[in-house]
Parts: C-alpha cells; sequence; structure tokens
C-alpha cells in the first residue's frame, strides 16, 4: 500500500534552530530516506517553500479569492511530503514515528488511494 506522509513545521520554532540543530534533523531525514529507497519503499517526496510565499485561493458562488500565505492559521503548517510504499499501515507507521519532524512537531499518515494517470 502506498501511503503519504505529510510533515509539518513551525515555521518559527523551525527559523530559531541553530543551524547545526537543523542539520542534525535533515541527516536523520536523509538516513531514513536512503534506507526507503534501499528497501524500494520510497516512491517520491519533496520539501516545501516557506508558508509566507503560499497563495490561498477560495471559489464560491464562480468568484475567486486570491490571498497572500497559507489559509490555515495553525501555528504547524505543511513543510513537505513523503511518499513510501509498505507491506502493512504497522511498517507505514513506523516510519513515521521514525521521522524526526514527529519528535518536533508532527507528521501525518494518509494511505494513498489511487493515482490519477498523466
Amino acid at each position: 500500500m502506498k501511503y503519504m506522509m505529510l510533515i509539518f513545521q513551525n515555521t518559527a520554532a523551525a527559523e530559531a534552530m541553530s543551524e547545526e540543530e537543523m542539520g542534525v534533523l535533515q541527516n536523520e531525514a536523509g538516513e531514513i530516506w536512503q534506507e526507503l529507497v534501499k528497501t524500494g519503499e520510497w516512491v517520491s517526496g519533496a520539501g516545501l517553500a516557506s508558508p509566507s510565499q503560499a497563495k490561498a485561493i477560495r471559489v464560491r458562488g464562480g468568484v475567486a479569492a486570491v490571498t497572500d500565505g497559507p489559509f490555515s492559521e495553525a501555528k504547524e503548517q505543511l513543510a513537505g511530503i513523503c511518499v513510501f510504499e509498505t507491506e502493512t499501515l504497522e511498517r507505514a507507521v513506523e516510519i513515521a514515528q521514525r521521522w524526526p519532524d514527529a519528535r518536533y512537531w508532527g507528521v501525518e499518515l494518509r494511505e494513498v488511494l489511487g493515482e490519477a494517470e498523466g
């Protein structure tokens, strides 16, 4: 089964981390990524630009409203995604629990139900 892991960060807290602290976090995530590549479980993933660069779009009554920044007013914003394919939900949860952002902010795991063909 394919799973998408949504990675959340508190932008202010992440920016307050030292270069060394952020490097440790990124290296740890990189080690997990390499493991998933080696096991064939890695499908894809990417980090996202700062929430300050986001555009929120809402269409109501046929009229589009485009605003700067994320729509959500939560302290934690979506910072990246990973897609991996595992034999079991338990394995997917194990991967998500090890992801370093889960210790600092949080991750959300969802099964991918289908894929659009290009």
